[in-house]
């Protein structure tokens, strides 16, 4: 029993690591911190969509 909790405690492997000086993070940690970034760049230059000429009061 103690050792099944013993085992199932143990941390997970990270997966690739990629290393740049000081910073160390994990590819997949990466990619999604780049996804965000890209969301955050389109959401500021997109422009909003013009109302329906219906809706304008």
């Amino acid at each position: 029993m103690i050792t099944q909790f013993l085992a199932a405690s143990q941390p997970v492997p990270a997966g690739p690591v990629v290393q740049w000086g000081w910073l160390t993070i994990t590819v997949a940690n990466l990619v999604v911190i780049l996804l965000m970034v890209v969301v955050f760049v389109l959401a500021l230059l997109l422009p909003f969509p013009a109302p329906r000429e219906d809706e304008v009061q």
